[in-house]
C-alpha cells in the first residue's frame, strides 16, 4: 500500500532512502570499474591470461574441460589473477554483487535505533544467506 502526501508525490522513508542512495553509489561505481576493466582488458593495458584470439577455441568446452585448456581457476582464486585483463572485470561483477550487502549494512542503524528487531533479524538473515553463497561451500566445480 502507498502512503501519499496531499499532493500525490510518495513518501520516502529513511530507510528507503538510505538503501536507495546505497545502491546507486554502488551501481554507478561498479559500472565504471566494469567499463575501465573493460578498456584495459580490450586496449590491452593489462595483458591477457588466456589470448583473446583464441577465446572461440574454447567457448563451446565443458565447463572442465574450459578449465583445464584456459587455466581458468574456481572460487574466489580468480583474486590472484585480477592484474590481468580477462581476469580484471571480474572485480567489477563482485563489486555489483557485493552492493546489496552494503545496503542492507547502511540500513540496519535505522532499524536498530528504532528498536525494529524484526527488520534487523531478516537484515542478519539476508546477509548470513549472502555470504554463505559467496562463500563457494555449495560449489558444485571442483
Amino acid at each position: 500500500m502507498d502512503v501519499n502526501t496531499p499532493d500525490n508525490d510518495p513518501i520516502i522513508s529513511a530507510e528507503q532512502q538510505r538503501y536507495a542512495t546505497w545502491l546507486n553509489w554502488g551501481m554507478r561505481s561498479g559500472l565504471a570499474i566494469l567499463a575501465v576493466s573493460f578498456l584495459a582488458y580490450v586496449l590491452g593495458w593489462l595483458p591477457a591470461h588466456f589470448p583473446l584470439e583464441q577465446l572461440p577455441k574454447v567457448w563451446g568446452l565443458s565447463t572442465a574441460e574450459y578449465l583445464k585448456q584456459t587455466g581458468a581457476p574456481t572460487g574466489w582464486a580468480w583474486l590472484n589473477l585480477i592484474g590481468y585483463g580477462d581476469f580484471a572485470g571480474l572485480i567489477g561483477i563482485a563489486w555489483l554483487s557485493a552492493c546489496s550487502l552494503l545496503c542492507l549494512l547502511a540500513v540496519m542503524p535505522i532499524y536498530v535505533r528504532r528498536k525494529d528487531r524484526v527488520f534487523v533479524a531478516i537484515c542478519v538473515c539476508a546477509l548470513l544467506v549472502q555470504l554463505f553463497a559467496a562463500s563457494g561451500i555449495l560449489s558444485s566445480v571442483h
